[in-house]
């Protein structure tokens, strides 16, 4: 038996997707009840669109009190103030809609909720002892796939990177992708969030396949995934195509369309399988440089790639990439590294920085960042070529030097 041949799949027990899905928003919130906390960004309540849905439904009967003090970086001590303000209201759901960062706090606001501070006592892996009060997640940028997701992410001051609350209680019940909502975004915030979510397809794609023991509790992400794979492949060519459209044009509607469903198909794929170096390296390097999450994984990704093809496994999956993205050649090596052209076109057509120099990384940083990077267990036991010191150090000179294994520049 083939060991990969395995899957998982962990999701809203709703997922709507496509313009004008907001209006079952009625339905979905009374299922749980009437009184709804609304987090929401902080810009939001200022849009016609929001206030359109807020009158629609305080008009069906719902009770909706309106949160939106929420920080980017998402500092627990003010989520703990949050969650706090939530206990005492106690609602019946909680309605998020916003950004990655807005629907993260929401997931935790739900957990404080549910089960008291202070939030410290939840970091990690299945430390949620139980159901949080339901969430139903609006997103409004096309990138986190934090609406059907197990995972939040906060800052704390007292350690040096940002920190991940994972647990399957942490799924929203319910998630409504209205393209909709991502109208107005900035460039920048669609470009960075998109090859956010491009990342998250192919990371999950090339996957580890992961031991697993299915007589009892399992981890949060189970690696390679036989259900995430085929998504994966979808939301590849989708993004592959459409994300340099959407920054360019950002009122092309079939573009926004096209976006928000890779990004969903992203946040479905990784949320069962995870993520890896990827992801492991730019936490570091986003608390170095204070630049985007998504920049920094988006830089990466060509790097990690042209690294992990050394592993002959790897490279036919990183060929199935490159055909995703609109390779015909007919060797898979070449494929393989077709899919790292694309991705750096890819890159160079939305704005991402070529090289770890641009954004203030110096070349001493280096070897601490990749200590960093190596202390994130849970993501570099999902890569799939062997994650030693040596392998970080040396995709980092390369993503520093802006140059590829070859010797050509990405």
């Amino acid at each position: 038996m083939n060991p990969s041949l395995t899957g998982t799949l962990r999701l809203p027990a709703h997922v709507h997707f496509g313009y004008g899905t907001r209006a079952q928003l009625p339905e979905l919130l009374k299922l749980h009840g009437t009184r709804v906390l609304a987090v929401v960004d902080p810009f939001l309540p200022a849009t016609k669109l929001f206030r359109t849905l807020l009158a629609e439904l305080r008009g069906n009967g719902f009770d909706v009190t309106v949160y939106s003090d929420i920080s980017a970086e998402l500092p627990a001590t003010s989520l703990d103030a949050a969650g706090t303000m939530a206990r005492s209201l106690a609602p019946d759901a909680i309605l998020a809609v916003g950004g990655g960062s807005t629907l993260d706090a929401a997931k935790l606001i739900g957990l404080l909720a549910a089960h008291g501070g202070p939030l410290s006592g939840y970091y990690g892996e299945n430390a949620v002892p139980g159901p949080i009060v339901p969430i139903v997640a609006v997103p409004t940028t096309a990138g986190t796939g934090s609406e059907v997701t197990p995972v939040a992410v906060v800052s704390d001051p007292d350690l040096a990177l940002k920190v991940g609350i994972s647990s399957p209680f942490l799924i929203p019940v319910a998630a409504v992708v209205d393209p909709e909502f991502t109208f107005g975004a900035p460039a920048a915030v669609t470009a960075f969030s998109g090859i956010d979510a491009l990342v998250h397809l192919v990371e999950s794609f090339t996957a580890a396949t992961l031991p697993l023991d299915w007589s009892s509790a399992l981890p949060v992400f189970t690696g390679r995934n036989i259900f995430a794979e085929t998504l994966a492949m979808q939301g590849i060519a989708t993004l592959g195509t459409w994300l340099p459209v959407a920054v360019a044009d950002p009122e092309n509607r079939e573009a926004r369309e096209q976006v928000s469903l890779g990004a969903l198909l992203g946040g479905i794929s990784f949320g069962s399988t995870g993520t890896h170096l990827s992801h492991a390296l730019q936490y570091p390097i986003g608390a170095l440089s204070k630049t985007p999450h998504g920049l920094g994984t988006g830089l990466l990704l060509p790097y990690v790639l042209d690294a992990c093809r050394t592993d002959p496994e790897t490279m036919h999956r990183i060929a199935a990439i490159g055909t995703a993205l609109g390779s015909n050649a007919s060797l898979p090596d070449q494929r393989a590294s077709d899919a790292v052209k694309a991705i750096v076109a890819i890159n160079e057509a939305i704005g991402v920085p070529r090289s770890l120099r641009e954004i203030g990384i110096t070349e001493e940083q280096l070897p601490h960042i990749a200590q960093l990077g190596m202390a994130s267990q849970r993501l570099v036991a999902i890569a799939p070529a062997s994650a030693t010191p040596e392998l970080l150090v040396d995709i980092l000179t390369r993503a520093f030097a802006g140059t590829l294994s070859n010797g050509s520049p990405a």
